[in-house]
């Protein structure tokens, strides 16, 4: 089979995955075109993806806040990152006029938005993930942060457990929307709530 073939083909897998359709050179989904899904490689390896959220038309990520449970201490059960919110703006007249969340853990508090200055948008971003362990109290992903699309960077107020894998590729313009994956609570006092996240591009 040709490459070219094959490439198609696996965007389109991607797509309907994600609920998304195929549209011309840009994807859809909730009625948004967006042009690329952004990824790191060193997520947690537990949960599922559960539905991507997004911005509305012409609104990008301006900033984000986290869900974030804090140390439980022993013998509790940490979680730590429960959850990940998209402030979406356009520019800075309208800072916090739509907030966006896939799918959060049930545990932890939300913190205050963090911003881009000068009307930056969201561009590109790194996860901070605690490598499994057995036996132990896996926490799986623990904190996020963004690079602007000014190149500031905004680290969130995540826990500390594990280490920042490689920045992911960047949008052209913003970032626009997002998709987590997420462990249900299990029950057997090893939760680990948020594991990954991936995020969309928009240029319009």
């Amino acid at each position: 089979m040709a490459p070219h073939l094959v490439l198609q083909l696996l965007l389109l897998g991607s797509c309907l995955r994600t609920g998304s359709a195929v549209k011309g050179n840009a994807r859809e989904h909730e009625g948004r075109s967006y042009t690329a899904v952004i990824e790191v490689p060193n997520g947690g390896p537990w949960g599922d993806w559960t539905w991507p959220e997004m911005c509305p038309d012409g609104f990008f990520a301006s900033g984000f806040s986290l869900k974030v449970e804090p140390p439980q201490g022993i013998p509790g059960d940490d979680t730590a990152l429960n959850g990940i919110r998209l402030h979406c703006a356009r520019g800075n007249a309208e800072r916090n006029t739509h907030v966006v969340a896939s799918q959060s853990g049930r545990w932890g508090a939300w913190t205050e938005p963090l911003w881009c200055p000068d009307g930056a948008f969201l561009a590109a971003f790194s996860l901070r993930v605690e490598e499994p362990s057995t036996p132990g109290d896996n926490t799986a992903a623990n904190n996020v942060r963004f690079r602007c699309s000014g190149g500031e960077e905004l680290e969130g107020p995540g826990l500390e457990w594990g280490k920042f894998g490689s920045w992911s590729d960047a949008c052209s313009k913003g970032i626009c929307g997002l998709q987590t994956k997420l462990e249900a609570p299990n029950g057997l006092r090893d939760d680990t709530a948020l594991n990954d996240v991936r995020f969309f591009c928009c240029n319009s």
